[in-house]
Formats: structure tokens, sequence, C-alpha cells
């Protein structure tokens, strides 16, 4: 029996504990600083440790287990990454930061154990299916990856609700969007290149935001003309948080961006996550399109109702842990998502959860 540590007892910390300890499989550590939200989490087969990460003591609490899941804020993962290669465990993470990611790429270097940051939804899943779709074209064009976790039922002039990480979110809508552009590899601003679409009858707006590609310019650099990652959102989400972002300043406040947030803007676990890829290229000689879409929503987990933005991330590094056991990804160094295939981590126990989706 594998034992693991899970980083983190937030709302997808609660998830990961609840699929984990459900399956009877592992051994499981849950650590946080804080008592509450290790008050929040599932009891049955768990063992909870007030740790603080930033301490110097918190390489010790590693020590001993086999696989660490972070769950943290994106600013806490390289702490955690570097404890994992000095006791040699296994490290996958959620973080949506690139800066993060090369620095566990950094760190991988010569390591012993698997390093496997994005193992979430975007980045995550949307690159599992992105890389599947694009490996069946003779010649790429253009991979379009669009991501979305809404309400099922928006009230506020946003038209949206927190589902998830709210530091997270921020960091997508503030900082720089990787693109593949004609061709060459560049940066791109957030909040941009506004587009509408409708997907079962229903209007989205969809804008440029940051991390979301994962691994994927990496992979496919001089194998596509364009690919792009933009977050979808019901019409007028974007001009108001660009608004805030931009004319109030509130990208360079962060804090205070957080605050007003989390002050005015109810969580809900009555969301649906919405997963479309789009790619263009030629097979057979013919230019040809095929796509992707997935709608999830929120259900109940065990005697637990989960947001659909906590099943699709949980799911994801859960899907990705077992793969890793199960000697389905490389078992040392830099492991990208898309070296995970889209047949075994939708066949998963964990990654099921993406196909009861309509």
């Amino acid at each position: 029996m594998k034992k693991v540590m899970l980083v983190g007892g937030g709302k997808i910390g609660v998830a990961i504990t609840e699929f984990l300890s459900s399956t009877g499989d592992y051994k499981l550590t849950v650590a946080d600083k804080d008592p509450a939200s290790l008050q929040r989490m599932p009891r049955k087969n768990v063992e909870l440790r007030k740790v603080d990460i930033l301490s110097p003591e918190f390489v010790h609490e590693v020590e001993g287990h086999d696989i660490v899941l972070s769950a943290t804020p994106y600013n806490l993962t390289a702490t955690v990454a570097e404890a994992c290669k000095r006791v040699g465990a296994h490290y996958l993470d959620l973080t949506e930061d690139v800066e993060s990611t090369r620095t566990i790429k950094r760190l991988s270097d010569g390591a012993k154990t698997a390093f496997i940051p994005q193992c979430g939804l975007a980045p995550g899943f949307i690159s599992i299916v992105a890389y599947d779709l694009a490996k069946k074209f003779d010649k790429l064009r253009d991979v379009q990856m669009r991501v979305g976790a809404l309400p099922v039922f928006p009230h506020n002039a946003l038209k949206y609700n927190l589902t998830w990480s709210t530091d997270g979110l921020i960091n997508e809508y503030c900082n720089p969007c990787e693109a593949i552009r004609d061709g060459v590899r560049t940066e791109v601003p957030a909040l941009e290149e506004l587009e509408q679409f409708t997907l079962d009858g229903v209007e989205y707006e969809a804008f440029n935001t940051s991390g979301g590609l994962g691994t994927l310019c990496d992979t496919l650099s001089g194998k596509v003309e364009n690919l792009n990652y933009k977050t979808a959102r019901y019409p007028g989400h974007r001009d108001i948080i660009k608004l805030l972002v931009r004319d109030l300043h509130l990208g360079t406040r962060r804090e205070i961006f957080k605050d007003v947030l989390e002050t005015a803007i109810p969580i809900t676990y009555q969301d649906v996550v919405l997963v479309f890829v789009t790619v263009n290229g030629w097979k057979d000689g013919l230019l040809t399109q095929e796509s992707y879409a997935k709608k999830i929503y929120s259900q109940t987990v065990g005697d637990r109702l989960m947001s659909a933005i906590q099943i699709t991330t949980a799911a994801g590094i859960c899907a990705m842990c077992d793969l890793l056991v199960e000697g389905k990804l490389p078992q040392k160094g830099f492991v990208r998502q898309e070296e995970a295939t889209l047949n075994d981590f939708l066949n998963n126990r964990f990654g099921r959860y993406y196909g009861k989706g309509h």
C-alpha cells in the first residue's frame, strides 16, 4: 500500500481526500497548518497532521511517504517539491502558475522520482485531450482549447461564483499567457482576444488567461501553426474583470482584488465545467477539423455534494496518481500531462468522472 501525503486542505483537498480514502488502496496523510481545514476533511482511513509548510521541520513530515500531492497555493509548490526531492518522494501538483512549473522542471533534473505538475483540469486534463486529438493529424494547423467553470444559476453582474482558488483565478486573469502564433512561440496579454461561441444552445465568451496550456507549447513547438487557450465565461464577464484589473489597477494590488472577490462573490457547489477543444489540420491530404466537447456537473460523491470543479480537479490528480503507481507514466524526472493517454485517463476509476458529463 502506497503512503501518500496530501498537502493542502482547501476545497479541492477535501475532494482529493474523499476520492483516495474511499479506495482503501492508499495510506493517506493530510497536512495543513489550519485546524479548521483539517476538521472539514473526511476522517475514514485518513491521518490528519497540523503542519507548517514553511517550517524547517516540513521536510521531516514528508519523509516516509512514497507520493506527495500538493494542493497548496502556487507560491508554496516549490517548497513542497524541494522537500520531495530531498526525501525521494514522487511529486504531483495542481498549479496553473507558469513560473512555478518552470521551477518544478528545474528541480526534476537528476531526480530519481517523478515530478508531475499541473494535474488538474486546465492545465491538466485539457492538455491530455488536446494532444490526443492532435496526434490523429498528419499535419497541424490550429489547436484551440476552451475551459470554463461556471455557475449553473448565474445571478450577479459577473455571472460568476467562486468555485476554486481565488489566488489561482487572479493569477489567470493577470499573468501573461503563452501561445504559438504563426508558428512562433509568444506571450499574449490576459483578458484579450475576446470571442463568442455557442454550445448546446448556450452563449459563452472566451478570452486569454494564463497557465491553461500547461506544457503543450513545448510539446507542439514546431508542429503547429497556432495554439491557444482561453477561459470560457458567460457574456459580459470579461469587460467587468478588465475594468477591475486594468482601469482600477487591482491587477497590481492582488490582495485587495482577492478581498473584493471573496467579500462580494459567494461560492457555489451548483456549477458546470465546460471542456471544448478544436483541432484543425490535414488528414490524408484534406483539411479536417475534430472537436471534443464535454460538460460535467456537480454531483454527490460518497455522502458529500461536490462542485464540478472540485470533482474534475481532484479526479485529475487522483487519476495521475493511479497511473503513476500502475507504471503507465514515467517513474522519474519531469512528466508532462500529455504523456498520459486519453484512453488510460478516461478508463481510470477517477478519470471516469469526466466521462459522466454530457
